[in-house]
Formats: structure tokens, sequence, C-alpha cells
């Protein structure tokens, strides 16, 4: 990315586009569980367990534990009608997940006196050597676990943004050319020469040069728009945006 201080750009979403997000998936879940709504609840806690994954290990849980309790969690949240007390006025989708997570939390060891086991079928299936080879990172290791909650939940929507880049161009058959362009719209800090990419994949250098421009502005649209859904009003997307540049340091 041309410049990391400025994740989002100034893109907005269309009109209507707020008919549709996380806030409004979950309050249709605590009106009535429809069939589509809780698949679209399913979704979302597949994208969105990293966070809360990592916040149970910085708060001392062992691996297990940690993927146990992650898996209650969700299997909570898919199972019953709690979602009627959904607010969005009270804040983010973010806020709403974690303050879910320590509800959970005091009612199970009131009820159980521990951390019960997510059950022989999860509620969504967690890939623990992704999670383990994410926590924690270099750096993250004097961060409180609300502050990893947040890293990690920033870090998510930016890779969430990423795989919606990646499956356009698989769906042209280029995806080992995006795999050598990611590094110039987001991550890793050294990449291979223009020039290097141009010749391997039979293009001229400008022509690499404008994709990744592309690669950029579509990048920042995909964002603000990932952004979006997990706010109530379009109004918060920029205060949301600016969150997301602090938590990550830019």
């Amino acid at each position: 990315m041309a410049n990391k201080r400025d994740p989002a750009g100034s893109v907005q979403p269309k009109e209507g586009h707020f008919l549709t997000t996380h806030w409004s998936v979950v309050l249709e879940v605590g009106r009535e569980q429809t069939v589509d709504a809780e698949q679209a609840l399913a979704r979302l806690c597949e994208t969105y367990w990293p966070p809360i994954y990592s916040y149970l290990r910085r708060q001392g849980l062992t691996v297990q534990d940690a993927e146990d309790c992650t898996q209650g969690f969700f299997a909570s949240l898919l199972s019953r009608h709690a979602f009627a007390r959904a607010d969005p006025e009270r804040g983010r989708f973010r806020s709403f997940l974690l303050t879910a997570l320590r509800h959970y939390q005091a009612d199970v060891r009131v009820r159980d006196g521990a951390l019960k086991r997510g059950g022989p079928n999860p509620a969504i299936v967690l890939d623990r050597a992704l999670a383990e080879g994410r926590w924690p990172g270099a750096g993250q290791e004097t961060l409180t676990p609300e502050q990893l909650y947040e890293l990690r939940w920033a870090l998510t929507l930016l890779e969430t943004t990423l795989e919606r880049l990646a499956r356009d161009f698989t769906r042209t058959g280029r995806a080992d050319f995006f795999a050598e362009l990611k590094g110039y719209v987001w991550g890793q800090q050294v990449n291979t020469p223009y020039r290097v990419i141009a010749a391997r994949f039979g293009l001229s250098e400008s022509a690499v040069r404008v994709t990744v421009h592309r690669l950029r502005q579509r990048f920042r649209e995909l964002l603000r728009l990932e952004v979006a859904h997990t706010v109530a009003r379009p109004e918060e997307i920029d205060e949301e945006l600016h969150h997301l540049a602090e938590v990550l340091g830019l």
C-alpha cells in the first residue's frame, strides 16, 4: 500500500449498504431466528473467532481451554435468543462481541464452576495451528487481553479484505499473480521488484504498476465496506477507521 496511514481512503459505501450489516444480522436473529440470519451469523463467527481466541489466550487459558471456550462461546451465540437484548447504539460490533464473551465466561463459571468443553459438535472449526502461529506476534507480549483483542480484530479486518481481493484473482486464474502483488497492497515490507514480476508473467513493468495502483484502490474500497459492516451508522465509518489505524500503529 502506498500510504498505510490511510488504509481505507475516502471511498464511500453506496446508498443502501447499511441494509445488511453485522448488526442487522444480529438484530434479525434477536427478532426471529430465520435460516438466512442463522447462516449469516455462522459466517460472522467463522470470520471473527481469532480476536476472541487471542483474548482468551492472553487471559492465561491453555491452548485447549481457549479453543474450547471459543467454541462454547460461539455455540451459545448461535443457539440462543440473547440477541434480542443487543443494541447497536451501545457500541461497535467488536465491543458487543467482547462484552458477550465476558458475560458468557461469567455465566459458565457461575453455572459449572469452570469453563466447559465446546462439545463433540463445535459451532465453528478453529484452525489451531493458524491461531497459535499468530499468538503472540513480535512486540505483542506485553499487550493486555483487551489490547490484543483489538489488534487481532484490526488484523482480521485486513485479512478478510485481502481474502476478498484474492478471490477476485483466483476466479480469473491469476492467483499466482496476486500472490506476487499482495505485499504491495498490505503485509510484508520486502517486495519483488516490478521488473521481475513483469518478466515472470510476460507483462510490461508499467502494466504491473497500473495493476498495483488499482489493487490499492480496490483494497481501500473493500476495507471501508468491511468496516461499514461493523458499525450501526454510515457516519461512524471514519471514526472506526481512525481507531483501526491507531490500533495498528499507523
